[in-house]
């Protein structure tokens, strides 16, 4: 079967330890994900919800595997949006590697779908909240204030 797969890598001056707490720590994650959360026991089969800071339920499903602080793997579907609901459950694996003075952070999003909605919209997100996630590790304070923007003119 053809799947839609998206593929995010960076580094960030931090432990593994530190990563994985601010990954699953509900007030940290406010910080970095909009005003948003995640929320579980973020362990193999514990249940796993996204909900935005107004409480709506973004995103749900469960812990496929959870090895602290080195990898996690959620099987989620979308709940907001019916056409991305419709394209059923996606796989999003977060791998945790020590490099050097910094951590190597992988996020891989995947769903068995060509052309996947779900994957084009994912592709725009997790780049928003991983670029506010090093930051705020790094420096203490988040990049971006709003994840859309609107369009400055120069």
């Amino acid at each position: 079967m053809t799947r839609s797969t998206f593929v995010y890598v960076t580094y960030i001056r931090t432990t593994p330890e530190e990563l994985w707490s601010a990954l699953t720590d509900v007030e940290f994650m406010n910080q970095y994900w909009f005003g948003n959360h995640c929320e579980s026991q973020w362990t193999a089969g514990s249940p796993w919800k996204l909900v935005s800071g107004a409480g709506q339920i973004l995103d749900a499903g469960e812990i496929v595997e959870a090895e602290p602080p080195r990898r996690l793997v959620i099987r989620w579907q979308h709940q907001s949006k019916p056409e991305l609901k419709a394209e059923g459950a996606s796989l999003c694996t977060i791998e945790v590697e020590r490099s050097g003075t910094a951590v190597k952070l992988s996020i891989t999003h995947t769903i068995e779908r060509e052309q996947s909605k779900l994957i084009e919209a994912v592709s725009g997100g997790w780049p928003k909240v991983v670029s506010n996630l090093k930051s705020l590790l790094e420096t203490g304070s988040i990049a971006l204030e709003d994840p859309y923007p609107e369009a400055t003119q120069g």
